[in-house]
């Protein structure tokens, strides 16, 4: 039980829990999909072997925290938990240091610099969620960037689609897949992990940024 809800997972078939969880190849496994104004992102599915291990030690070790924000002329609960880790704090599980380190290698040369935070987010059921965004708040707002999520625990829908309207993307992530979202996503397209009806079970995403892109 953690922030009052059971998140209990329901491992995938495929990557057994009790796996110590290790990063397979990116290379010529990681797929492109150019989008519209420069935007596109690549997905890497089940990059990380026992993502439901890594899942299980993270949602109990993490000093997870709720927080509150304004909302109009009220303050409400955000629809998730939270961590973030700085550049120079230790990430709560080495696997995690791994995979900073092999995106970086992967992305260095195309990005032109290293991820070097890691913001983590709980979502503990179809009932948390976050809204429609760019992560914006910082460089990505007028520079191509790149933030690269690492996904654990029961897959979730994240929906892509172009600021100003357009065809959108749906993609499930979960159980070690990686999605990183690259030129000019950020300020061109938003994404949401939108709230569910649907039974789904509890999902963690750990988001690599390089410094100032938030």
């Amino acid at each position: 039980m953690i922030g009052g809800v059971n998140v209990a997972l329901q491992g995938s078939l495929l990557d057994d829990y009790g796996v110590e969880p290790s990063l397979r190849e990116l290379g010529d496994a990681v797929r492109r999909q150019q989008l519209s104004l420069g935007a596109w992102v690549d997905v890497r599915p089940g990059w990380l072997a026992g993502s439901d291990e890594l899942f299980d030690r993270l949602a109990h070790r993490v000093p997870w925290r709720a927080e509150r924000r304004q909302m109009y002329d009220r303050e409400v609960d955000v629809p998730r938990l939270l961590c973030w880790y700085g550049p120079d704090d230790e990430l709560p599980d080495s696997v995690l240091a791994d995979a900073k380190n092999a995106l970086n290698d992967h992305y260095l040369a195309e990005l032109g610099e290293p991820f070097v935070s890691a913001g983590l987010c709980f979502y503990r059921d179809g009932r948390d969620s976050v809204a429609w965004h760019g992560d914006t708040i910082g460089r990505g707002k007028d520079e191509d960037t790149m933030v690269a999520i690492l996904s654990v625990g029961a897959p979730r829908t994240l929906g892509l689609r172009p600021r100003g309207g357009g065809q959108s993307l749906r993609l499930p992530l979960g159980h070690g897949d990686l999605l990183v979202m690259g030129g000019s996503c950020q300020r061109t397209w938003e994404h949401a992990v939108l709230k569910t009806a649907r039974p789904v079970g509890p999902r963690i995403s750990i988001q690599f940024r390089p410094a100032n892109v938030a």
